[in-house]
């Protein structure tokens, strides 16, 4: 039986495989292991018999106005007191929950994916994704009573009342502009809301903190999140930026938990390079612990040799933004990120927060006067090929000898300048064939080469 839970959450096609069934279900389990993993922390507080209280936010996808009242009842019907914040980020619902004491977040948004999709994404307190464990034993305890197993529910005055949380808004914005190290004042920026969980509160933060802003893809409709816009489709916002004289331009995706960014001539800065930019900024600033930066193993050789020649330790973990976390908590580390533009400063936020990155990379050019393009030159892009290879026993990649030999041919051949990883899909029979070189000719030339090697040995 396949796991419910993937890499970020639970998502699926909105009413087909997520149903509202499930969102219900799911709720109420949740609501169950959290209190029950949590109770005993709260006797220590001094909260013991103090009801239960969740957070719930989606972005605008039309189905998430039905799947969030599945969610709000089968919290309520625990006897979870439920605090409506409506939409707003991802990275808005962790700080809500976690600023608020709630006992609970629960966030409705299938991110960059298309508009059908959905996905619900739950927080402990503290506003902290869940570790594996929580999860299993929430889809276990899920799977018990979906198969008949009745559930202890209290009645009368025991069950949980909803209102909506209309400061939700102004408190995370506030957030947000309150933690930055300069104001924007001077900046023109143009911002590609993606019809998404940002649509209002990017533009707003931007504006409060100085910044004269120019706004893309900031009309949801329920229907147009993601299409042909916001991170996963740039050109509009170069195009932007270009024609407005922009100092910079920033795109989001659907939930804002990511940002990618935009220089004045238009060219993208990817999330290595902001990684970059932030970490030299927090280190001269003091800020960055231990002089260390986490990202994963799919970050350009470009940004470990920039981090190597500033003086900066790169820590790597598997892909993923959850074990980017997970290393910057166990080794007390403040900044990490993905190149996909997951940007976790954790002194601020307890996840990747694609808003308040974008601010910051806006308050570094504003206070050091230099063009993005200059700043994000600290590193240099490496070409990078990536070939999928379908169809084959991912379960062998590391041991198969015919490939084993063959990629250690083919470091050999890139030296110091070049890289290769060969990465087992989490979700598809197939595997993922990286190769950097200092020539994107080369990084074919041996990507292609590995890929046919893959094939023959593994297929």
């Amino acid at each position: 039986m396949a796991r419910l839970f993937g890499t970020d959450g639970v998502r699926g096609v909105a009413n087909e495989g997520l149903t509202a069934e499930l969102a219900l279900g799911l709720s109420v389990a949740a609501a169950h292991v959290l209190i029950e993993a949590q109770a005993a922390a709260s006797a220590e507080a001094g909260r013991d018999g103090v009801r239960p209280v969740a957070v719930v936010g989606r972005d605008p996808r039309a189905s998430g106005e039905f799947l969030e009242a599945a969610v709000v009842a089968g919290l309520a019907s625990a006897g979870v007191d439920v605090l409506r914040v409506g939409v707003l980020p991802t990275p808005a619902v962790a700080y809500l929950t976690g600023s608020l004491g709630a006992d609970l977040g629960v966030m409705l948004s299938a991110s960059h994916n298309p508009m059908p999709d959905n996905g619900i994404k739950f927080f402990a307190r503290g506003g902290h994704k869940l570790a594996d464990e929580l999860e299993d034993r929430i889809e276990a305890l899920y799977r018990e009573h979906a198969a008949g197993q009745p559930w202890d529910r209290p009645t009368g005055a025991g069950v949980g009342r909803v209102k909506d949380y209309d400061e939700g808004f102004d408190n995370y914005v506030a957030h947000l502009v309150g933690v930055l190290p300069n104001r924007l004042d001077g900046l023109k920026v143009v911002i590609d809301g993606a019809h998404g969980a940002a649509a209002r509160v990017s533009p707003e933060a931007f504006a409060r903190a100085g910044a004269d802003v120019i706004t893309i893809g900031t009309d949801p409709d329920g229907l147009n999140i993601n299409d042909d816009c916001g991170s996963t489709h740039i050109d509009g916002l170069r195009d932007a930026v270009v024609r407005h004289g922009a100092d910079l331009g920033v795109a989001h995706d659907g939930d804002a938990d990511r940002c990618l960014a935009v220089d004045a001539d238009g060219h993208e800065v990817d999330g290595d390079q902001i990684l970059a930019v932030l970490a030299l900024a927090m280190k001269e600033a003091g800020q960055l612990r231990q002089d260390t930066v986490v990202a994963t193993v799919m970050s350009n050789l470009g940004f470990k040799l920039a981090m190597e020649r500033e003086g900066i330790e790169l820590v790597q973990t598997a892909v993923g933004d959850r074990y980017v976390l997970e290393e910057m908590k166990r080794g007390g580390f403040s900044l990490g990120g993905e190149q996909s533009g997951h940007v976790i400063v954790l002194d601020h936020a307890t996840t990747g927060d694609g808003t308040l990155t974008g601010l910051m990379l806006a308050a570094r050019v504003a206070a050091t006067g230099k063009p993005l393009a200059r700043l994000a030159g600290v590193m240099e892009r490496l070409p990078q090929v990536l070939v999928n290879v379908p169809d084959v026993d991912k379960t062998r990649v590391h041991s198969a000898s015919e490939l084993v030999t063959a990629v250690t041919d083919a470091e050999r051949e890139l030296g110091e300048t070049g890289r290769v990883l060969l990465r087992p899909s989490g979700t598809e029979p197939l595997v993922r064939v990286m190769v950097e070189a200092a020539d994107i000719e080369h990084a074919r030339t041996v990507a292609g080469r590995l890929a046919d090697v893959v094939k023959s040995s593994l297929g």
